[in-house]
């Protein structure tokens, strides 16, 4: 039986190791109570979503004064449908605490420069060609963000944002002038890393520090340290 003092010593040698164990770095575990953290996919979302409306909306109202008539009421629509997904991505954004753009990139703002400059037809095939291609550009990361994000706020604002965007492309096709040989090539996503790591990562949304293989060898390691520490004091003290 172990003396009282070298009991005292044997209890801390083993805080001092769960001490340590508390404080080595590892993979946070996710509160399944909790929602998914958003990543970079989301995020592209919510901001390319934002983005589009805040040059969309005045690209569609300057068509319903300047385009012809099919065009015009293109514009009209679109204007319009844009200002309903742009509240719709703000009441997203807000409900997860994002931080969205709240004006037009610099090339978006020398898009509506460049139609505000144009007359006649040629001001009908710059909205149309602009906004085509643009559409085509966001309906892709659309699919991607909707087949594979963790967030049922994202899920939902995808679901919508698919919808509007479809319209949009199909309303702009009925023009007559979109330019289909002019469009660029699909954009294949790069292809996913889905080892069980990879998916966990997602999931927590952080890329663990240290792997549990290294917390367990260490763990091991130190156990057996204070083992041979109290095994020293007890033939000490035998």
């Amino acid at each position: 039986m172990l003396r009282p003092n070298l009991a005292r010593r044997a209890a801390v040698a083993v805080a001092a190791v769960v001490a340590a164990l508390a404080t080595t770095p590892g993979a946070a575990v996710a509160d399944p109570g909790l929602p998914t953290q958003l990543n970079a996919a989301d995020m592209l979302l919510l901001n390319g979503v934002r983005q589009a409306g805040l040059w969309e909306i005045p690209a569609g109202q300057m068509a319903a004064q300047r385009g012809n008539t099919k065009v015009g009421q293109v514009g009209t629509m679109i204007a319009e449908q844009h200002v309903k997904l742009d509240q719709l991505v703000v009441d997203a954004a807000n409900k997860l605490g994002a931080s969205i753009p709240s004006t037009p990139t610099a090339e978006q703002q020398g898009w509506l420069g460049e139609m505000q400059n144009a007359k006649g037809r040629q001001f009908d095939q710059i909205f149309v060609t602009r906004l085509r291609a643009a559409h085509g550009k966001i309906f892709p990361v659309i699919g991607a963000v909707r087949a594979s994000t963790r967030d049922p706020i994202v899920r939902k604002l995808a679901d919508d944002a698919n919808i509007f965007v479809m319209n949009h492309m199909k309303m702009l096709e009925s023009t007559g002038l979109v330019q289909y040989e002019r469009l660029p090539p699909a954009a294949l996503p790069p292809a996913q890393d889905l080892s069980a790591l990879a998916i966990a990562e997602a999931n927590a949304g952080l890329t663990p520090p240290v792997s549990t293989t290294v917390l367990v060898g260490v763990l091991v390691v130190m156990l057996g340290v204070a083992g041979v520490t109290v095994m020293r004091m007890v033939r000490a003290r035998g």
